[in-house]
């Protein structure tokens, strides 16, 4: 007996060792100044996050001189003392192209202000991510980019990566960085067929296999926002976001004419926004189902557990559109 209840222990310690831990649940803040909500606060209680990947500012080129410039940098508006920065830097790929690029210099410049606006808000930060969608003709430049900047900067670097850059790894290369964050979303092009430019899983399991041979370490960013893609005579004339759709079922001016597509009956304004008659609207979003599918997609093709799982984005319009628990439901399956 005593045998028995031994062996018992000891299988039973083995299984619960064998359970990683599961992923801690952060956000990526997408705007311009930081101040949040209420129901932002809230959201970040419920989940235990203490993590947050804030875009400090982007990088594009100067419309006359095409020099590097930093563009709409961060505004804090609240004290973060009870949050782990992470300061990301969104790089327009045109940058990159350059072919005159100083990069030690862009790295030094980025640096020094990165450092200034962790001074003015009394911020340490020990991680930065550099956000960067890379192509062949200038992974040249931002490989040396990632290089320079590890050796400035002191820091654990990181960076996000897109599908095809994993599954086309020995072409597209891999960044010298400590982690990446696979962007799991904007999988397909923006158009106005009734496909989902979002989240496709049909586009998607095109790419999961190659996780498995990804050499680099990946935490998974996974999207909660929706937009409207505004057609006018089938073509994409731009992007509408937050867009309340049970606001724009009331809305006299647009009809309903499938689950996805609204149609301007008449020409009116909406949001600042002008709408000829017949325009569409079609709705492209993300629903609590299609996050649980993502998490249930990549648990399946993992070379190693994630870490984190880092929602895009903290935003109170996103948050009202999903069940209050759904965070935790996705990182548990992992």
């Amino acid at each position: 007996m005593k045998k028995n209840i031994l062996i018992a222990f000891v299988l039973l310690l083995l299984v619960s060792c064998s359970k990683t831990k599961e992923p801690i649940v952060s956000f990526y803040y997408w705007k311009t100044n930081f101040k949040l909500s209420p129901a932002e606060k809230d959201v970040l209680k419920d989940n235990n996050v203490t993590k947050l990947y804030i875009r400090y500012f982007d990088i594009g080129l100067h419309p006359k001189t095409e020099e590097p410039i930093p563009v709409s940098p961060i505004h804090f508006q609240e004290n973060m003392s009870g949050f782990e920065v992470v300061p990301v830097i969104f790089i327009k790929n045109k940058v990159m192209l350059q072919t005159n690029l100083d990069i030690e210099d862009l790295v030094q410049k980025t640096i020094r202000l990165v450092e200034e606006i962790n001074t003015k808000n009394k911020i340490i930060s020990s991680e930065i991510q550099i956000d960067c969608d890379w192509t062949l003709s200038s992974k040249g430049n931002y490989l040396k980019f990632i290089e320079q900047f590890k050796k400035l900067s002191h820091k654990k670097l990181s960076a996000t990566i897109r599908l095809h850059q994993v599954k086309y790894f020995k072409k597209t290369k891999i960044p010298n960085v400590d982690s990446g964050v696979l962007m799991y979303y904007n999988m397909g092009s923006i158009a106005p067929d009734s496909l989902n430019s979002i989240y496709s899983q049909k586009i998607a399991e095109k790419y999961l296999e190659s996780l498995k041979k990804y050499p680099l370490h990946l935490d998974f960013a996974l999207p909660i926002y929706s937009w409207g893609v505004h057609i006018r005579n089938q073509q994409v004339i731009g992007l509408r976001s937050k867009l309340n759709v049970s606001e724009l079922k009331r809305d006299k001016n647009f009809k309903q004419i499938s689950d996805i597509f609204f149609r301007a009956i008449q020409s009116n304004y909406k949001n600042g926004v002008f709408y000829e008659e017949n325009d569409l609207l079609k709705i492209e979003a993300i629903s609590s189902d299609d996050l649980k599918q993502m998490a249930k997609d990549l648990n399946e093709n993992l070379a190693q557990a994630p870490n984190e799982i880092i929602f895009y984005d903290l935003d109170e319009f996103n948050i009202k559109y999903h069940e209050k628990n759904i965070f935790k439901q996705v990182v548990s399956y992992f």
